[in-house]
C-alpha cells in the first residue's frame, strides 16, 4: 500500500473511531444486562461462551473495518470477512445462539441457528452496503452516500471497482484516492458505481445467502411457529427498502 493510501486509511479509521467506541460501550451494557437479568446461573453459564465468542470476533472485525479503507482497495473476501465478524456476528447469528443456549436448546439446534444466522447476518450487511450508497436519509438515518464520504470499503465499492470498464475504473480509482470528497464527488461516485453491474451482483449475493438460510430452516425439525418466525426475520433483515 502506498504512503498516501495508508494516510487515507488512518483518516478513515479516525472518522469511524467514535462508532467503535460506542460499540464497545454497548457490549459492556449488554454484559451487564445479562448478569442482572435474573436468569439462572446454569442458563447464563451456557450463554457466556457464545457471548464471549461474539465479542472476540467483533473486536477483530472492527479493527479490520477501521483499516479497510476504500483507497487501499481491499479484496471482496476481506470485506465479506469483516461483515461476518461484525454485523453478521452480532446482528443475527450470536444473538440467536445466545437465546437458544439460554433456553436450553440441544447442540444440533444451536448449530442450525448459527448457520442460519451467519447467512442472514451476512445478507443483512450486504443490504446495508447497498443502502449506505444508494439509500435515502429518511430510510437509513444517514446522509445519502454516507459510506462513500467516509471512504468505507464496502462490498459495493469493491465490486463496482472490479466490474467497471477501464475508463470507469480509472475514475473510481481517482475518487477512492481523494482525501476529501465534496457533494459533487459523492454524486459522481454513486453514478459511476450504478453504471457497473455492482448492484445486481450484490443482490445476487443477498439472494444466495437468503436461499441458504431458508433451505436450512425449511428442512429442519423446528416447530412451525419457530420456523415461521425465522422466515419472517430473514425477510425483515434482507428486504429493507431504499
Amino acid at each position: 500500500m502506498a504512503p498516501g493510501q495508508r494516510a487515507q486509511g488512518v483518516r478513515g479509521a479516525v472518522r469511524r473511531l467514535g462508532g467503535g467506541v460506542l460499540g464497545d460501550l454497548c457490549l459492556v451494557w449488554a454484559g451487564q444486562m445479562m448478569r442482572e437479568s435474573g436468569v439462572g446461573g446454569s442458563a447464563l453459564g451456557r450463554a457466556w461462551p457464545r457471548y464471549d465468542a461474539m465479542c472476540a470476533k467483533l473486536a477483530v472485525g472492527q479493527f479490520a473495518d477501521l483499516v479497510n479503507d476504500a483507497g487501499g482497495r481491499p479484496t471482496l473476501e476481506d470485506v465479506l470477512d469483516v461483515a461476518r465478524r461484525t454485523s453478521g456476528n452480532y446482528t443475527v447469528r450470536r444473538p440467536l445462539e445466545i437465546g437458544g443456549a439460554l433456553a436450553g436448546c440441544p447442540e444440533p439446534t444451536l448449530r442450525l441457528l448459527g448457520c442460519y444466522g451467519a447467512a442472514v447476518g451476512e445478507a443483512f450487511q450486504l443490504r446495508d452496503d447497498l443502502l449506505g450508497i444508494f439509500g435515502t436519509p429518511t430510510v437509513t438515518g444517514k446522509p445519502a452516500g454516507g459510506d462513500l464520504s467516509e471512504h468505507k470499503a464496502t462490498s459495493v465499492v469493491v465490486v463496482a471497482h472490479r466490474l467497471a470498464e477501464p475508463a470507469v475504473r480509472t475514475q473510481l480509482t481517482e475518487l477512492m484516492s481523494r482525501s476529501h470528497l465534496h457533494a459533487g464527488d459523492i454524486a459522481r461516485w454513486r453514478n459511476l458505481s450504478a453504471a457497473t453491474a455492482a448492484v445486481q451482483w450484490i443482490e445476487q449475493l443477498i439472494d444466495r445467502r437468503l436461499s441458504q438460510a431458508l433451505e436450512r430452516i425449511h428442512t429442519s425439525p423446528l416447530d412451525d411457529t419457530v420456523r415461521t418466525a425465522l422466515v419472517n426475520m430473514a425477510a425483515v433483515c434482507t428486504q429493507r427498502a431504499a
